[in-house]
């Protein structure tokens, strides 16, 4: 996934020395393009020496982010001394811009409490703030109040703010698809488009019966299905699964495929029980697991804000997400549990060893085994995770969420299915949280962990409702 574009003001005020500015300059610049940032910033002859402090210069910046404004994903405030708290305001204001705005002021040395090298960096950072939540613009902070844009603990800052930059953007832009209608016992994923759309995601809808008609008009021989099926093979072990399902997936994979191209679609929820398993005769997870593991997160059950949820998270860790269900207690430890669904996680979760696909043993005793091939059946590596829920509250018009890290874990864990055992410090206190606040029994999860990123993201810029379980312990 690619690097940000980065509107950069520096701030200064005149009667601090110019070196502090054109150093400043200089620091930012080769932290940037070290972090292949692409950064959006006056030339050191526009205004004096590039920095921002009058209305003239204020103006100059403003129309030059407003004419890069298509390719500008976050805004960065260098102070290499106090700045003009007013110029970077308007600044912003003039620009027209609405991104994360990340706030840097430079530390001073002990040594150099002197006319000739003082910033006060620390004092102008708060002025800044201050008019930048005067003018109703949401901010980020460093992790210290002051940091040298050179630390590792700044480069660090600067990583989880272009994260927030992906996250805010990808999701005020996400396009959604729905496959088929929710299972009809599933009224747990049942979703406003309307609060979606009123925060920018869009949902794009088709009937499983115009997908299942494409699908049994491509013939066998054809060279996109020829090369499908060859894809599948190459991605799952597929020894016990007969060759007419594999067929069926191929050509299934290709119409959903050619839908979610024609219609810019960046995630699916699909209709994966039980109507393609009676009509169609496969179970869909093996493509949904290929699609997830193209970044083209697709979900279960037509649970469009989970697909969301995975899509977010996506976008923070730049790695494929899944869905899960919280399934069960993990014997009396109350911080585990057990993760779970028959299923259709992305392969980079899994052993490659312990990765294979099955016929879904519980779908299977309903609707027939031959009528359920496709499932994947594997453990998750262990290792740290974020998870992650969107969902749409109807009674209070907004969308409210919850996110936090923990690590899956290496506990013994015999049964079938996509599985994990998953520990969460208070892991008591989030359930409690989902079952009072009405959250949908799946959540998303995704390797690494970019809680934060996803906190700042939905609470700070998105608007939503969000509880950071890791803030509460």
């Amino acid at each position: 996934m690619g690097q940000a574009t980065l509107a950069v003001i520096i701030g200064n005020r005149d009667f601090f020395p110019d070196r502090l500015v054109t150093e400043g300059r200089r620091d930012i610049l080769a932290v940037l393009k070290e972090m292949a940032v692409e950064p959006v910033i006056l030339g050191e002859k526009d205004t004096n020496l590039g920095g921002v402090e009058t209305w003239q210069d204020a103006k100059k910046c403003g129309d030059l982010f407003k004419a890069n404004s298509d390719k500008i994903d976050g805004i960065l405030v260098v102070l290499p001394n106090f700045g003009d708290e007013k110029g970077v305001a308007d600044t912003i204001n003039l620009s027209g811009l609405d991104v994360p705005i990340l706030v840097q002021a430079y530390p001073d040395d002990l040594d150099s409490f002197n006319v000739e090298r003082r910033r006060d960096s620390y004092c102008g950072k708060i002025s800044v703030c201050n008019n930048l939540r005067q003018y109703g613009y949401p901010f980020t902070l460093t992790e210290l109040h002051t940091v040298r844009p050179d630390s590792e603990c700044f480069k660090a800052d600067l990583e989880r703010f272009i994260g927030v930059c992906r996250v805010v953007k990808g999701l005020r832009n996400a396009r959604l698809g729905a496959v088929g209608a929710r299972p009809g016992a599933f009224n747990t994923v049942r979703h406003s488009e309307k609060l979606l759309q009123a925060y920018g995601m869009s949902v794009g809808t088709i009937d499983l019966s115009e997908v299942l008609g494409l699908a049994g008009k491509l013939d066998d021989n054809d060279r996109r299905v020829e090369e499908r099926l060859e894809a599948i093979k190459s991605y799952i072990l597929t020894a016990d699964i007969p060759d007419q399902s594999l067929v069926k997936m191929a050509k299934l994979g290709i119409v959903i495929d050619d839908w979610m191209t024609a219609n810019d679609l960046n995630a699916t929820a699909i209709q994966c029980w039980n109507s393609i398993q009676q009509n169609y005769g496969i179970n869909v997870c093996t493509v949904m697991s290929m699609m997830s593991d193209k970044l083209m997160p697709s979900a279960c059950e037509v649970d469009v804000t989970g697909v969301a949820s995975m899509y977010a998270l996506q976008l923070a860790s730049g790695g494929p997400s899944a869905l899960v269900d919280w399934n069960n207690n993990y014997a009396d430890d109350p911080n585990k549990c057990v993760l779970f669904h028959c299923g259709n996680w992305p392969r980079s979760f899994f052993d490659p060893d312990d990765f294979k696909m099955r016929s879904a043993e519980i779908l299977g005793t309903m609707l027939g085994e031959e009528n359920t091939c496709g499932a994947i059946a594997g453990r998750v590596k262990p290792g740290p995770f974020t998870y992650a829920r969107l969902s749409t509250d109807d009674v209070n018009g907004e969308i409210s969420s919850y996110v936090g890290d923990g690590m899956l874990t290496d506990d013994p864990l015999r049964t079938f299915g996509s599985r994990a055992v998953a520990e969460i410090p208070d892991l008591q206190t989030l359930m409690q949280y989902v079952c009072m606040n009405g959250f949908e029994h799946h959540v998303a999860i995704n390797r690494g962990q970019t809680a934060e990123i996803l906190a700042e993201a939905f609470g700070n810029y998105l608007g939503f409702d969000v509880y950071y379980h890791d803030a509460y312990i």
